[in-house]
């Protein structure tokens, strides 16, 4: 009966991925390791490296590759390498690593249009090759692109070829095109893909030389990847951000202000009225370890009763420690 539960949760946390919160993905991913340990399986790197790729933790994603390979590998699980593909190619654009992002994304763009991260890969693989000089690549992504977007003709797909027609567009064109971009993403739930379009549109301001322009822009994708906790594309856009000529203080999150995903989990639950024994069953927990977790809870949120959890669960920020 537990079976389907981690790929439910997967499935999950993939789309909180998307739409821009990292904390309740981060929630999702220790419930499916505790749901693969429930039903006596091995907790799965994929998910893990997938979300450390969208933090732009460079040596977290090192630290799971190899384990995230063997895992995929000894399993004939594919869309385990896939997932780290993907991961390493989000990881690589944000950091500004062009040539490794386009080497990682490559495999994962190169299935069918029925393999599960196809999509996924396809936008990554554009910026990619038209930053490391492969037009042919990108333009062939891009054709792939349009070829879904015709198909589907949702706002977010066609914001995202949008935003990849501009990558490779002339001057003329790439305006109008970063506007469309912008508009089409701006009207759907996916934060990570608008504040991309944001960055993107920024540095294309600013090497056209319209530094006030690109400031609205690059401030804009700024202040939601930081928000989101998207690190290396924040930095990213911190520092075009800065050379426009604007100052900018990079922002950090104080460490006391951090619950781990498993944490948070066991918070909200007691927030919302459920007892230990019931915390510990729908999460596979001893009672013992609800009550443990409960007392990190109160000792980092400087509180002393479940009656303040609601206030200081909803001023204690986003960010999470992943477990």
């Amino acid at each position: 009966m537990l079976a389907p539960l981690p790929m439910a949760a997967a499935e999950r946390y993939t789309r909180d991925l998307y739409v821009g919160d990292l904390t309740a993905a981060a929630v999702y991913v220790a419930e499916q390791d505790r749901l693969l340990e429930a039903i006596g399986s091995e907790r799965s790197p994929g998910s893990r490296v997938l979300l450390a790729g969208y933090r732009g933790r460079q040596r977290e994603v090192a630290e799971l590759d190899e384990a995230t390979t063997y895992h995929a590998v000894s399993r004939g699980y594919g869309v385990g390498l896939d997932a780290l593909h993907w991961a390493k190619a989000v990881l690589y654009n944000g950091l500004g690593r062009y040539g490794e992002a386009f080497a990682a994304a490559r495999p994962g763009a190169a299935h069918p249009p029925a393999m599960t991260v196809y999509t996924r890969t396809l936008s990554e693989l554009v910026e990619a090759a038209v930053r490391c000089g492969r037009p042919e690549a990108a333009a062939d992504a891009v054709r792939r692109l349009a070829e879904m977007a015709r198909a589907c003709g949702t706002d977010w797909i066609l914001g995202v070829e949008a935003r990849a027609r501009a990558l490779m567009a002339d001057p003329g064109d790439a305006d109008e095109l970063y506007r469309q971009a912008t508009e089409r993403l701006g009207r759907t739930r996916i934060r990570s893909e608008l504040a991309r379009a944001y960055l993107l549109y920024g540095e294309w301001l600013r090497r056209e030389g319209r530094r006030v322009d690109a400031r609205t822009q690059l401030r804009a994708a700024y202040e939601e990847f930081t928000s989101i906790g998207m690190e290396a594309f924040a930095e990213r856009a911190r520092i075009e951000l800065a050379a426009t000529g604007e100052k900018v203080r990079k922002r950090t999150v104080e460490t006391h202000d951090q619950l781990t995903a498993q944490e948070r989990q066991i918070a909200e639950l007691a927030r919302d009225g459920l007892t230990n024994p019931e915390i510990a069953g729908r999460l596979f927990l001893s009672r013992r370890t609800v009550q443990y977790h409960l007392g990190k809870v109160f000792t980092t949120l400087g509180i002393r009763s479940r009656n303040e959890l609601a206030r200081a669960l909803a001023s204690s920020g986003p960010e999470l420690v992943q477990t």
